[in-house]
């Protein structure tokens, strides 16, 4: 054990968060890994799950529960809490915590915002507007030249993008949003866009305000069963690294994008710390920027996190960029490919059978489970 434990507090409940505290409970220097709330699978070893939410309402909760069992670094997972302030909340306090405050989670919290924000820093996206009064929005995809893609500006559960192959779709996809409000409030604003075409990959880089630094760069599949049908998910599985995502391309996606968004939100006013992640389609033109997320993607995360060299301390890294140290403490990668497989209950992602047993064979030493 390092001269120092460090107790670590993940916020949230899913796969994602059991991989995270999985990857920060192999590190020397940490004693233990609360997981609030956690779910069936998290809890074991230096794992223990906490009984507390994270809705805003829960915040004063989790701070009390971080000082009195000297927590160290605090890791949100989901972007509701971010969006919410809980970053702020633990910063009053004097916690380090890996996530961005309220106004740097805006870049995924409003998606009008963060298409505004690209334009103005010359990051390469899709043609756009952002509407709130419908009929405007009607006009110029009356008048658009190209096919459309609707978003929800605001936080949907990943639910809220649409695209329709037609204007009389694309029309009754505003109305739906807009005026049906079948997003609720999120769809208050609408983000109008150009479709892109080519392949998909996402970036997931750690930061500190100043220094990014990336994951190997992965690809999920969306779609419901195999062969690439069914409905949208969140994401039925992932892997890394994604093989049409050279070293070259890398290169230039961390100069033409990565960098320039974090020197951008910095010079805003909004220094984004924690983990950026940049969805990009990779057109004929170059690659262009679909989304920001103001967290680590799942099930992207599953897959990347298992390609960590056994030399890199996760929690030396997200606590240096905490703190804004990040240049000192090298985020390094083992040679291989990682792959994680999503197992769902019948139904997903419509209405769905909850807390049915899943039974499994043991895994081989190369396969983890994730809750």
């Amino acid at each position: 054990m390092a001269e120092t434990s460090l107790n670590v507090l993940v916020i949230g409940g899913g796969g994602r968060e059991h991989a995270l505290a999985w990857a920060l409970a192999k590190s020397e220097r940490v004693g233990k890994v609360y997981v609030a709330p956690g779910n069936g699978g998290t809890s074991g070893g230096k794992i223990e799950n906490v009984a507390i939410g994270h809705s805003a309402s829960d915040f004063s909760k989790l701070v009390e529960f971080a000082q009195t069992q000297s927590v160290g670094l605090v890791v949100p997972g989901p972007e509701q809490p971010l969006v919410d302030g809980i970053s702020d909340a633990f910063k009053k306090v004097g916690i380090p915590t890996f996530g961005p405050s309220a106004r740097a989670a805006r870049i995924e919290g409003s998606k009008a915002f963060s298409k505004d924000f690209m334009k103005k820093h010359g990051i390469p996206t899709a043609a756009y507007g952002n509407f709130t009064d419908y009929n405007e929005a009607c006009e110029f995809v009356k008048n658009a030249t190209f096919d459309v893609v609707i978003k929800a500006s605001g936080l949907a559960a990943g639910k809220g993008v649409l695209m329709p192959t037609t204007k009389e779709e694309a029309l009754e996809a505003l109305k739906s949003v807009m005026v049906d409000r079948e997003f609720g409030d999120a769809g208050s604003e609408v983000v109008v866009e150009e479709l892109l075409v080519g392949q998909e990959i996402s970036v997931l880089a750690v930061s500190d305000g100043y220094t990014v630094a990336s994951f190997p760069a992965a690809q999920d599949h969306k779609r419901a069963y195999d062969g690439d049908a069914g409905p949208n998910t969140g994401g039925m599985g992932a892997y890394a690294p994604a093989p049409v995502a050279t070293a070259e391309l890398l290169q230039k996606i961390h100069k033409s994008v990565l960098q320039p968004s974090i020197d951008g939100m910095r010079r805003d006013g909004f220094p984004f710390v924690g983990c950026l992640f940049t969805g990009f389609m990779l057109t004929a033109d170059g690659p262009k920027v679909l989304e920001y997320n103001c967290r680590f993607g799942d099930p992207e995360t599953e897959a990347v996190l298992p390609l960590l060299d056994e030399s890199c301390d996760l929690a030396e890294v997200f606590l240096a960029a905490a703190e804004g140290r990040l240049d000192a403490v090298p985020l390094k990668f083992r040679d291989g490919f990682s792959a994680t497989v999503v197992v769902a209950s019948g139904g997903y992602p419509g209405s769905y059978a909850k807390g049915r047993a899943i039974a499994f064979k043991p895994t081989a030493a190369d396969t983890h489970v994730f809750h």
